[in-house]
């Protein structure tokens, strides 16, 4: 689970955040001055392969762009399991993984989502986006499909408990090292669950064959032409307020959904 470029390990000292968006200031001519998102551990400036940067569409705010990453997460979990007109769909986990997924099947007809959250603070954001919201314990089973991106065992569990037969969880969720204990002699095998991964380090089977991990990056990017996208974004900073910031976010002072870092202002 090594970032790219990442320098150090676990628990450190470790070079790991990699979502970024920047100005290409020297390379191929076709590329300078442009604006590019790219994977890389946060610093101010960086030099990289040309294939590690794809250009971000000009209607589309260097703001906005820094999500694209989780936005390719997201679509790479509805090709694992594409929902169909009519389901009844769940989202367990309203942190920046599962708010892409619930925005991205908003615009799904026919479906009915809901986002399934411990934090009703995230009630407001899953309104924005378009799709219902509820906690564990109200939310409404007999789900054809339940993405499960909360990284906890109970919401795993919840996930699980929340389909209707022959329903499906797909796990966007990474636990390390930890155990997860599931309840598979309760009800599993007799409603027929299927319980399947989802991880953006390869491209879905459904679409290896047609995409690239380029191509995906692509179409994230122009998804992110859609502004609803922009209510995910619940702060920035500059650079050198990260000390205070997250401990700030730690401490709950601060919401954390994602929470931009710039590394020069913006009038220089």
């Amino acid at each position: 689970m090594r970032a790219p470029f990442q320098e150090g390990g676990f628990p450190g000292p470790v070079k790991y955040g990699y979502l970024n968006v920047g100005r290409v200031e020297a390379g191929p001519a076709e590329l300078v001055g442009r604006t590019v998102f790219s994977l890389y551990p946060h610093q101010t400036r960086f030099r990289v392969p040309v294939g590690a940067v794809t250009p971000v569409p000009t209607d589309v705010p260097a703001e906005r762009a820094v999500l694209a990453g989780i936005v390719e997460t997201a679509l790479n979990a509805l090709w694992d399991a594409p929902p169909r007109i009519g389901d009844r769909i769940a989202v367990v986990g309203a942190g920046l993984v599962g708010c892409c997924v619930a925005a991205l099947l908003a615009r799904f007809p026919g479906v009915k989502v809901q986002l399934v959250d411990v934090d009703p603070g995230r009630e407001d954001i899953a309104e924005a986006l378009g799709v219902a919201f509820a906690n564990p314990v109200q939310a409404t089973g007999d789900r054809d499909l339940v993405y499960h991106a909360s990284a906890t065992q109970d919401g795993l569990r919840r996930s699980i408990e929340l389909l209707a037969p022959d329903g499906s969880v797909v796990d966007l969720s990474w636990y390390g090292d930890r155990q997860v204990t599931l309840p598979l002699g309760e009800f599993f095998h007799s409603r027929r669950l299927s319980l399947r991964s989802s991880q953006v380090g390869s491209v879905s089977p459904e679409r290896r064959g047609r995409y690239t991990a380029a191509d995906r990056l692509g179409l994230a990017l122009d998804l992110l032409r859609d502004p609803v996208f922009d209510v995910l974004i619940t702060g920035e900073s500059e650079f050198d307020e990260l000390p205070r910031v997250m401990g700030d976010i730690a401490a709950g002072v601060l919401p954390g959904l994602c929470h931009r870092i710039r590394y020069s202002s913006p009038h220089r």
